[in-house]
């Protein structure tokens, strides 16, 4: 059997349902980091108060609470980075041991398709484990940057270097949140993903969920209400 033949094995559907997964990951993601001023999301929002406390760290004496916080960062993208390493071992050997998941895949959809069909599916939910684990690897090395850059910023509030040193700091620090977010992301299509097992009517029905929490999460929830100052 040709790779042709074996693509052939999935329906329109089935790459409709992936082509829905694919696009709507990558447009919810542009959509948080490209919102407008006047419905910005909550990511960007953070990134503004992530700024204001590089400012605010420049009088701050002693400055052990700052470190505190980027330590439990750096502790919270070690963390989801170790859970993707795990999830992503799982999956392999489930790649590796396709047999039993056929009988019971098949018997899932009510259908009698061939291992290549499972393995495939899986894959796709290798590749969001990956990118999930580089984005939290990514993050947690710029959260160390950013403490280094932090340590830099001179203790002297007047000095020349002090606000420049304080805003390279933010921006690592925006641009590590950036890193952890597209991580989590990554991890809930992964999760939509696994709903392929089931079918693409369950495929499509995980991701547009998924799209939904995810958009409220960012442009409707209550906690972006009150990071904003608004009432609820």
């Amino acid at each position: 059997m040709t790779w042709l033949d074996r693509f052939a094995l999935f329906t329109p559907l089935d790459a409709a349902a992936l082509g829905l997964l694919v696009l709507a990951w990558l447009a919810i993601g542009w959509r948080i980091e490209h919102a407008t001023a006047k419905h910005p999301s909550t990511s960007q929002i953070m990134a503004g108060y992530r700024r204001e406390w590089m400012r605010q760290m420049i009088t701050r004496e002693p400055r052990i609470f700052d470190a505190q916080i980027v330590a439990s960062l750096r502790q919270g993208t070690a963390f989801f980075a170790s859970t993707a390493v795990i999830a992503l071992g799982g999956t392999l050997a489930l790649i590796g041991n396709a047999e039993r998941l056929t009988g019971i895949a098949n018997d899932l959809v009510l259908t009698e398709a061939p291992t290549f069909v499972w393995e495939a599916k899986l894959v796709v939910l290798v590749l969001f484990l990956t990118n999930a684990f580089l984005k939290f690897v990514w993050a947690n090395r710029l959260f160390g940057y950013a403490a280094v850059v932090m340590a830099a910023v001179p203790n002297d509030a007047s000095h020349p270097d002090c606000s420049p040193r304080a805003d390279q700091a933010a921006e690592i620090n925006v641009a590590a949140a950036r890193s952890f977010n597209r991580g989590l992301r990554a991890v809930y299509f992964g999760l939509a993903c696994a709903a392929w097992l089931a079918g693409p009517w369950a495929l499509m029905a995980a991701t547009v969920f998924t799209l939904a929490v995810i958009w409220r999460r960012e442009f409707a929830s209550k906690s972006r209400n009150i990071l904003l100052g608004t009432k609820t």
